[in-house]
This record gives C-alpha cells, structure tokens and sequence, in this order.
C-alpha cells in the first residue's frame, strides 16, 4: 500500500474521534469568550473615559512592545491563509483533490472560528489605542494575505500537524509574554485579554500534539520520519513573509523577530524548548516498532535540540531596531 493510502486510512480512523476532540478542545461558540468582552463598550455612557484610559495607558509602551504586539495581530489576521492550507490536507480531500465534507473539514472550521476571535480583539484594540498607524497595519496584514505562505509541509496530514503542535505552542508563548509585559506596565485589561488568547492556544497545540500521539500509536515509522523532516526543515512562522506597503516580501519579518527576542516575548531558545518539550509530550524516546530509517529519524530528532541551542546561542540582536511605518509617536 502506497503512503498515501495509509495516510488516508490513519486519518479516516482518527476522524471517527473527531466529535470528541471537539468537546475536549474546543468552546461551543455561546460559552466562549468574544472580542467585545475586552474592549470599551460603545453602548456606555463611559465609553469615551475608557477609551481616554487605554490611550493613557498605550503611552508608556515601548516601540519593540507595539511592534512585537502588531506582527501577532497581523498573524492573527491571516487566518484565511492557514484555513485554506489545512482544507488541502489527504483526508479532507481525496485523491483526485475533491473537497470531502467529513470531521476533519469541519474540525479545521471550528478551529478557524476560535481563531478568528483573536485578530478580531487585537485589531480592535490597535485602532483605540492612539499609537498606531492603522492604514499601514492594514497594507501589511493584506499583503500577507496575499502573498500566502510555504511551511514546507505539503498537504501531508502527518507533516501538518507537526507543524501545528509546534506553532499554537509558539504562539501560546508569544501571547503569555506579552500578557506579562502588559501587566508590569499596568496595563491590565490588555494583559488579561491577551493571557485568554494564550489559553486558546494551549488548548489547540494540546489538540495538535494528541493528534500527533494518536497517530504514532497506529503509523510510528512514518510518524517519526514527519517529525524528522519538519525539525530539519526548520519550522518556519507563519509571517515569515511579513512585509510594509511598497516592500520585497518578507522584509519585516526579521526587524519584527528581533523586537520579540529584545523583549523576551519569544526568543531562539523558546524555539528549542518547544521541540524538547514535544519530544517529552510524544515520548520519542519510548516509541516502538520502528524500522531502520525511522529509528535513523529518531537519533537525529534527539540530538537536534541541543544542536540548535548551540546554534541560537550564538545569535546577535541588534540594540535597536528600524523605524517602522505601523507606529506613531506617543502623545504627550
């Protein structure tokens, strides 16, 4: 049987568990929290002192915190781009690329409507917060729209949830810290909004990750070799191609990384122990029945870890970085 085949009959077996995996990991939509929990309500007859509230507050952020704050916001915002990539994966479509109207279809759009919520609260609370330069913003997030991306994983169901196990806990990283950041600022209702955002991120990576378990119990060999491909690929973020209007694609990704390390919002040795910690989740250690190339793959996955952190230890950020067109100076 080709890999393919047995790549559709894993996720066939899997989707019979798909309802349940929802119940675990996501929020029916009338329990879960929306944006307009977290920002001013316009129906108050306070709405114009809590808005002069949040831009008193915005004004003692640094630049790398709004930059750093910006490209999660427009990560976020590009969903429609990671929504899209999923629906392509074997198993929600079938040989000939036919759509399949099936579990993981509708898992990818639950997990696209919680999502959807993020960019949504953050987006809203950029536009109140005085600092922005929100036209620019909006250039950038439909340029990355756009300009799509290309996270090496193919539609391969096992390479794409690798992928996705690693991202949501990235991303629950990213959004922790800021939270942090926010709240040491006194910026509580914004700390709080974005520790919420960061729990749905948990949630999903834990989703991602059983995913990934479920399937080493059935497919270990071909399971271990996925994991192999995407560590040595190098995980790459879903803005990679970040960009500014009348700019070569991707030219703000790397000003945007540095802002997040120079904070500690997410750093290289983040990106290290992400992998060290689903080599933990997995237990890649214990896995058995492997045969010779995937016990190959499994030698190379356990010593990789401690090759990249050699590697990030010797990474140079720059002090400060460059002027962006998203920020606007602080009002007095």
């Amino acid at each position: 049987m080709s890999i393919h085949n047995v790549r559709l009959e894993v996720m066939q077996l899997l989707e019979k568990d798909v309802d349940s995996f929802m119940e675990k990991f996501l929020v029916p939509v009338e329990k879960i929290w929306q944006p307009t929990d977290f920002l001013p309500n316009s129906q108050s007859d306070s709405f114009f002192e809590e808005i002069k509230e949040l831009q008193e507050l915005s004004k003692d952020l640094p630049d790398d915190f709004w930059v750093t704050l910006i490209g999660d916001t427009i990560t976020e915002e590009a969903l429609p781009t990671y929504e899209s990539w999923l629906l392509q994966m074997e198993g929600i479509v079938d040989e000939e690329g036919k759509y399949l109207e099936n579990g993981w279809a509708k898992w990818i759009r639950h997990w696209t409507g919680e999502e959807n919520r993020h960019g949504d609260v953050l987006n809203k609370f950029l536009y109140l917060s005085g600092r922005i330069n929100m036209r620019e913003v909006e250039i950038s997030t439909q340029h990355l729209i756009n300009d799509g991306f290309d996270i090496g994983t193919s539609h391969d169901p096992y390479r794409n949830f690798v992928y996705t196990s690693f991202q949501e806990l990235a991303t629950y990283i990213s959004h922790n810290n800021v939270s942090r950041i926010a709240k040491d600022y006194g910026a509580k209702k914004l700390s709080r909004m974005c520790k919420i955002i960061a729990g749905d991120e948990m949630r999903h990576h834990l989703a991602y990750s059983e995913f990934v378990r479920r399937i080493f119990e059935v497919d270990p060999s071909e399971m271990m070799k996925a994991v192999q491909y995407m560590f040595k690929l190098k995980i790459v973020m879903p803005a990679h191609f970040l960009r500014e209007g009348g700019q070569e694609k991707g030219n703000l990704f790397e000003p945007f990384s540095d802002a997040a390390q120079r904070l500690g919002v997410y750093t290289a040795q983040d990106y290290v122990d992400i992998m060290k910690k689903l080599i933990t989740i997995w237990e890649l250690d214990k896995i058995t029945g492997l045969n010779d190339e995937a016990e190959k793959a499994r030698d190379y996955i356990m010593k990789f870890p401690e090759r990249m952190e050699r590697i990030s230890q010797r990474i140079v950020i720059p002090e400060e970085g460059p002027e962006f067109k998203w920020l606007v100076p602080a009002k007095k």
